[in-house]
């Protein structure tokens, strides 16, 4: 009753899974992993032991496929589990239980994996799979592609409830204190894709920093004149709308950023990046 991809990131190093299920909190139960480690998809009747212990397993230097075969080995409820798993080598592997409910199946390409169970047909995984190879942009932009391709097959034969998108790399939260650099998940919704991608770009704007370098405004002219009179209409500066850059409006701004959660997105000279620029004029 899910759709997931796996997959890696040689030039960047991040591990993700993106998935969406007619299941409730899908983020909760299919995604696992680990940076330097390997990521696991875990689904169908999903054991979630197979997340943890499949980690464990990774870090000691079994591949993604040596991996699946001693979870499920025991396992009596195998041929109803369904697994995709990408280890420290970007080495994918995946298993579909021979009694998962059709359509179920999977695809293996090159440092990724799809896979899927009541589905509305095997397009939903080959599209993925496609969408996946063919996307330009970082592991986000193709996780996302993927996923929206696979509910634009049929997804789910079921319907739509939930979907999450777990991406982790070494020091990647936005302090560097954990490895997580994007976990997101959508509940209860009618359509959770869209809605993730929606929460996506609220968390890019405030944590990610993915802009375009070349993406900056000087601060002056009637570029700085906008920002002093948002600033002034939030309540954060009192001084003149004037072109002048002073102390008074840098602390104004960075006492704004840090309000609205862009600590991540302080600068260090007189330029503001564009997308920030953006949202203070679209929303003021």
């Amino acid at each position: 009753m899910t759709f997931s991809i796996v997959a890696f990131d040689k030039k960047t190093r991040e591990w993700g899974i993106a998935v969406q299920s007619k299941f409730v909190a899908v983020g909760a139960v299919v995604p696992f992993a680990v940076a330097e480690i390997g990521a696991i998809a875990t689904q169908a009747l999903a054991n979630t032991s197979y997340g943890p212990k499949g980690l464990t397993l990774l870090s000691m230097g079994f591949t993604a496929r040596q991996t699946i075969d001693i979870l499920t080995k025991d396992d009596e409820d195998k041929e109803q589990r369904q697994i995709g798993i990408i280890d420290k080598y970007g080495n994918p592997a995946s298993f579909t239980g021979e009694e998962c409910f059709d359509w179920a199946g999977h695809i293996i390409g090159e440092d990724y994996c799809c896979q899927g169970n009541i589905l509305a047909s095997e397009n939903v995984v080959k599209d993925m799979a496609n969408s996946y190879e063919n996307t330009p942009g970082d592991l986000i932009d193709k996780l996302f592609a993927a996923l929206e391709a696979g509910q634009a097959a049929g997804g789910d034969k079921r319907g739509r409830e939930s979907a999450a998108i777990l991406i982790v790399k070494e020091k990647g939260a936005y302090d560097g204190g954990t490895d997580i650099y994007l976990d997101i998940r959508v509940d209860e919704h009618p359509y959770p894709i869209k809605e993730l991608r929606k929460v996506f770009e609220v968390y890019d704007l405030c944590i990610l920093n993915r802009e375009d370098p070349s993406d900056i405004l000087e601060l002056k002219g009637d570029v700085l004149k906008k920002v002093k009179e948002v600033l002034k209409n939030s309540d954060f500066y009192s001084g003149k709308i004037d072109g002048n850059y002073d102390t008074q409006t840098k602390e104004a701004l960075t006492k704004w950023l840090h309000t609205n959660n862009f600590e991540a997105k302080e600068r260090n000279d007189e330029y503001i990046w564009g997308s920030i620029y953006r949202y203070m004029t679209k929303t003021n």
